[in-house]
């Protein structure tokens, strides 16, 4: 049986030892202000005015990065092309389509993916029409579309789901201008039909009566992957416990954006050109909760199909290590 000599000397050694870890900040919860060790604390982000970033702007809202020890700033780009090619100078992250982001990699960009941002929903992204003729998605054998790039997301899905009516891809004719010179385009009988997303569908209806001859997730590209963050993959593999710490909040505000989506319309008038009564008819889609490389494939495998690009692309080596759903 130890002495009361020996009991007070191992109790006084386990309490050194835990007062050493402590002040190394190695047992959970010890640090002095339970902020995790980072590479850095500081983060430029890339954003569009869509409602795709939402969350973010929630998470800012209610300072969540902030909580956690990050400052972030958040860049309005003109293009999701000018945040991609930021990437390493002005900005550490960028949101984009996934379309724009897998045709970077396949063009020679080292990228890192580092959270899926947005999944379309039920009329999140549409083909709308002014034309009363246009009432099924196969009424034209050779429909003339307005489309924001006839590389991206839009022209990938529009060409599947029309495809899918039974309209020829070759036939489809796709014209390339901004989102909001669309709807003149339309009142003036240039196209037949316009590719859009939120808020702009909305926008459409509310403004000019236009409506919908088809949504572009169905079928094929139901409940699409449409948008996520990526930064280069040289900053990831200098900052992995920055960026981990990034998701770990990404995750909070995609739950909180879930769990809220009037929240998430009434943020909207904070950041993109419409009013409130806009605002609240705008149909909002899914927030991923984390990086699911099955889900992401399906865009890559699509692309691949309709060669937009040279060969099938691996997603799961854009994902940061240990990352499988």
């Amino acid at each position: 049986m130890p002495t009361p000599a020996r009991v007070l000397r191992r109790a006084a050694a386990l309490f050194a030892c835990a007062a050493t870890l402590t002040a190394c900040g190695l047992l959970p919860g010890t640090a002095s202000n339970d902020t995790p060790e980072v590479e850095r604390n500081t983060l430029r982000i890339g954003v569009m005015p869509v409602v795709d970033v939402a969350p973010l702007k929630l998470a800012t809202n209610e300072k969540l990065f902030e909580k956690a020890g990050l400052s972030v700033q958040l860049v309005t780009l003109s293009s999701e092309e000018e945040g991609i090619k930021q990437l390493d100078t002005t900005l550490d992250i960028t949101w984009a389509s996934h379309v724009n982001l897998f045709r970077t990699v396949a063009e020679g960009t080292q990228l890192q993916l580092q959270g899926e941002a947005y999944q379309a929903g039920v009329n999140t992204m549409a083909l709308v029409t002014t034309d009363a003729k246009y009432d099924s998605p196969a009424a034209f054998e050779a429909p003339r579309i307005a489309v924001n790039s006839d590389k991206d997301i839009g022209a990938l899905t529009t060409k599947a789901v029309l495809d899918t009516a039974g309209v020829e891809k070759q036939r489809i004719n796709l014209r390339v201008m901004p989102f909001d010179q669309m709807v003149n385009a339309l009142r003036a009988g240039q196209v037949d039909a316009a590719w859009m997303t939120e808020p702009f569908i909305t926008k459409a209806q509310k403004d000019v009566g236009a409506r919908i001859v088809t949504d572009t997730a169905v079928g094929p590209t139901k409940d699409f992957p449409m948008s996520g963050y990526a930064s280069s993959k040289k900053f990831a593999d200098a900052n992995p416990k920055t960026l981990a710490l990034f998701r770990q909040v990404l995750r909070e505000a995609q739950q909180l954006a879930s769990n809220n989506k009037l929240g998430v319309q009434d943020a909207l008038t904070g950041y993109v050109d419409v009013d409130q009564q806009t605002a609240a008819l705008v149909s909002v889609g899914t927030f991923p909760l984390s990086l699911n490389p099955i889900r992401l494939q399906r865009v890559a495998d699509m692309m691949d199909t309709e060669d937009v690009l040279p060969g099938r692309l691996d997603v799961q080596g854009l994902l940061p290590p240990g990352t499988t759903n």
